[in-house]
Formats: C-alpha cells, structure tokens, sequence
C-alpha cells in the first residue's frame, strides 16, 4: 500500500521594520534627525517552492527473479499520476489508476519475462515526470505450471445434471487460493459450491438441477496463483455454456422399465434390462457423460478376463451413452429384446431394442440425467459425474473456502 505525501513550501519573507525619525530638542534649540531622513515599507513577495512529483513502484527497478503472482503497484506523490503503461513481448498488463494518485494492475505476470513500467505524472506547475521501471520475472518450468482444463466447452448446450469441471495436470495444494479465482455465474441466479474431488480436479455444480435455459459463464482466472509447492497456474479460463431442455430418465431395475422426461413431461416408457447377478447396475443419480454412435466394447475394460464364460468383445455396439467411468452405458442391445421389459440380463448396462435407443440417443446430450432405483448397489460419487449422490451440506463441505 501506497502513502501519498503531499508537502509545501513557504517561504517567508522577513519583515523590514521601517524606523521613525524622531525629532530631539538640544538646548541649543537645533533639530537632529536619526538616520538621515525618513522610513519607507518595502514588504517582499511571498512565494511557494514548486515540488517537483515523485512515482514509485512496489518493483524495483533492474529486479531480476519477480515472483510471477506480484500484483503491480504504482504510486504518486507530491503530484497527479497521469498515465501508466507495462509492457513485455508477452503482452500488457492492464491496470487502472484510481484517485489521481494510484494504479493497480488487473492481472498477474508471466514467467520469465522481461517488463517495463512507464508511469507519467504531472506536477503542481503542470510539468510532467516520468519514471522507467525496468525488471524481470522468475522463470518456471512447465513442472512448476498447472494448466486448467474445462468442462463443458465453449458454446456447448447440455443436460441439467452437468457439473463444471476443471481438471489440473499438475496438483494443487493450495486450494483456497486457487477456488477464490473460479467463479460460475448463472442467468438465471442459482446458489451452487466448488468441492475439490482431488489435487487435480474441482466440480460445482447447483444446489439442484440447473434450469432450463440457464446461460453460465465459467472464469477460472488462476494464471500465476500460487498452487503450492512452488506450482503455480499457467493460464486463465474463460467461457459460456447453456443448459438445454430438462431430460430426466427414470430407470427401475425392478419392473424392467426406463420412463423418459422432457421439462416435466413424460414421453415414454422403454422396456430394458440391466445387470444380472454378479453385475448388477448402480443405483442413484448418473449422468451422461459422453456419446458415441458406435462403440467397441470389450469385457477385459470392465474386468472381465478373456475366456472366462462370461467375456465378450462386440465391435459395433449402437447408441451407446457412457454413464460412468467404471463402464456403465446405456446402448442398443439387439441380442437381449426377448428379456428387457422382463429379467435383467446385462453385465450391468441399460439394454433396449435398437430402435429405442436410436430415439432416446438423438434426445439426449452431455449433462442429461438417468435416475437408477432397485438394486442395492450404490452409485460412487466419483465414479463418472456422480456429484448429485452427495448431500448438498456434504458437497458444501467439501469446498476449499
């Protein structure tokens, strides 16, 4: 922080004291006059130095190794801070200056980087001063840097259940630091929390399903924030993201069935079938995490030994929507329609006729939410998008702040 000073000169001129003739009788009865002749006022001119103004910065000038989180400051004293400029070959930092007397910058520095400060301040007198504030910042390796990675993308429309995600490749420690520059705004409004999965990933999402509509806007501004272990963010984050129409599909393991919401509204009721005994299907709250419109799926991903009776190895499976990261998936499965609507029969995916999941594939996007009940395995939080599994006070809880 920065004191301004402001200081005047006076200059005071002495007083000349003018003295008076005072007229003596002698007994000789002649005049005398002290001094010659009569006092005369000659009162100076008062006149205030001029102070020339003085800037500093909180960089010293030549400065080599600056750590890359210094928030730059510049000051004036004695004089009106007019103009100031930092410049590098990788880019400006903006700044603003406030009060007349004080700039701060709006962003961080850049590693191994060679800056210039140009300030300019004008004086009292209206002449200027300017001030050349040379220096260079520590280099980091890219192990010392961690890049932010964010999802959803830029400009994509998804389901209501989806999460923000932002994964790290080089751990963060220092949590706190990191989540008090990632903000998520909603329009409309909506209350949500950060919770840090692990050093590498954070998730937030609302205290319910997002709205319908909802337009989001994602900054994870952490470029040069201390991640901790002398780490530090190697990049700012920005973009917009909408949520589309409320899809939610009810699946009962129970009765065989999966009911498909669109905003409340019920569309239909497919006949499936999920997991038989020894994979049996998770129950809770999933959501789709990714698409394809054919996928090979093979037993030995999901633990399943190669010549073991119950391994297989299918090329061309359709439709198929990945609900977790342990392999759970929503597909068509053509070979099983005798049973769905009837026994669970699958290695614990959602099985339905081709033409069904044709229909509900072209429906659904990233984000979009499945709703198990009737089994009694649970659904792992962390397992795929699990975060609607955890109590909202659990999920607050688990925020760095």
């Amino acid at each position: 922080m920065f004191t301004t000073f402001r200081r005047s000169r006076l200059v005071r001129g002495a007083a000349v004291l003018s003295v008076l003739a005072v007229a003596a009788s002698g007994c000789d009865g002649s005049g005398f006059t002290p001094g010659g002749g009569g006092g005369d006022d000659s009162p100076e001119t008062t006149a205030a130095a001029v102070v020339k103004a003085k800037v500093t910065a909180n960089v010293t000038a030549g400065a080599t190794g600056v750590p890359v989180n210094t928030v730059l400051k510049v000051a004036a004293a004695d004089g009106t801070l007019t103009s100031v400029t930092v410049s590098s070959k990788a880019g400006a930092v903006p700044g603003r200056i406030v009060g007349g007397e004080r700039w701060v910058a709006g962003a961080r520095l850049e590693p191994g980087a060679r800056y210039r400060i140009r300030a300019v301040a004008t004086s009292s007198d209206g002449s200027t001063v300017e001030s050349l504030t040379p220096f260079t910042t520590q280099a980091l390796g890219l192990d010392q840097q961690t890049y932010p990675s964010v999802a959803p993308l830029q400009g994509e429309t998804v389901g209501v259940g989806m999460p923000v995600i932002v994964h790290f490749d080089v751990p963060v420690t220092n949590k706190a630091a990191f989540e008090r520059n990632m903000k998520v705004t909603a329009t409309p409004a909506q209350a949500g929390s950060w919770r840090w999965v692990s050093d590498h990933e954070a998730h937030w999402r609302p205290q319910a399903y997002w709205k319908a509509g909802t337009k989001v806007h994602v900054a994870v501004d952490v470029n040069s924030v201390p991640a901790g272990n002398g780490v530090f963010g190697q990049e700012d984050r920005e973009l917009d993201f909408k949520i589309g129409d409320a899809h939610i599909y009810k699946v009962n393991a129970k009765t065989h069935q999966m009911k498909v919401f669109s905003n409340g509204k019920l569309l239909r009721t497919l006949p499936i079938t999920t997991g038989k005994e020894g994979f049996t299907t998770r129950s809770g709250v999933k959501v789709i995490m990714e698409k394809f419109a054919t996928k090979r799926m093979n037993s030995e991903t999901v633990g399943i030994a190669r010549g073991s009776s119950e391994a297989y190895d299918i090329d061309d499976v359709r439709w198929a929507m990945r609900l977790t990261s342990s392999g759970e998936f929503i597909h068509a499965a053509p070979w099983s329609v005798g049973s769905q609507g009837v026994a669970n029969v699958s290695h614990g995916c959602t099985g339905m006729s081709t033409e069904n999941a044709g229909w509900l594939y072209s429906m659904s996007r990233r984000g979009d939410v499945v709703q198990y009940v009737g089994t009694t395995r649970p659904m792992e939080p962390d397992n795929g998008y699990g975060d609607w599994n955890i109590s909202w006070a659990d999920y607050q809880a688990a925020s760095a702040l």
